[in-house]
């Protein structure tokens, strides 16, 4: 995952993600403690409130840096995520998805959504931010518009994060590194791209470089 400016070497953050933490539990997140790196826990919680929120307990207990909520949970489900992250001592910070990647405004529809993906994407965060979120998951698409209805206090993190030329497998709303961090991203969540390379760190750093280049 490249991050902000400062970050050093090939990534900024540690993620673990929903197969991961399935296959491997908790241990999953050692990596981040021995890396000396925050760690991303990227679980995309959707349930009722008080489930979400004791989560949210046992997330933190682990050193969550960043975990993923879906803002469609709506704002009280919101509100005690974020509640609970800062009475477990506010090092975790509550993360609201938008519109997944993997949905275009045709799927949208099929779900019952009146709205298009960008529209959708803002509703949704603003929703969020009036609960308490401060940090927000959209793709490259909606990151501009998240920026400049939100300001500076919003941390944006950004999925479907491409190399120009790239496969984009099942991700529809993409964007090159280059183009995201323009566009105001805090973070780029890199996944197959890295994963996948033949030599994934010499990947992270060449997506790395070209990130910092555009800051």
């Amino acid at each position: 995952m490249a991050g902000r400016v400062g970050a050093t070497d090939a990534i900024g953050m540690v993620k673990v993600g929903l197969e991961l933490f399935v296959e491997e539990g908790p241990k999953a997140t050692e990596l981040a403690r021995r890396l000396g790196l925050p760690l991303f826990l990227d679980l995309k919680l959707h349930d009722i409130p008080e489930t979400v929120e004791r989560a949210v307990a046992r997330a933190s207990n682990l050193g969550a840096s960043l975990l993923t909520v879906h803002a469609s949970g709506g704002p009280a489900m919101l509100a005690r995520a974020v509640e609970r992250a800062a009475k477990e001592g506010g090092h975790t910070t509550i993360a609201a998805v938008t519109v997944l990647t993997s949905l275009d405004d045709a799927d949208l529809a099929a779900i019952g959504y009146a709205e298009a993906s960008l529209p959708q994407a803002v509703h949704l965060a603003e929703m969020a931010f009036r609960a308490g979120v401060r940090a927000f998951v959209c793709s490259p698409k909606e990151v501009a518009a998240l920026r400049a209805r939100l300001g500076s206090e919003a941390v944006l993190v950004v999925p479907g994060v491409r190399p120009a030329g790239s496969a984009t497998g099942d991700q529809k709303r993409v964007a090159t590194p280059a183009a995201t961090i323009r566009d105001g991203a805090d973070w780029l969540v890199v996944g197959r791209p890295i994963r996948d390379a033949a030599d994934p760190r010499a990947a992270a750093l060449a997506l790395t470089a070209d990130a910092r280049s555009h800051v």
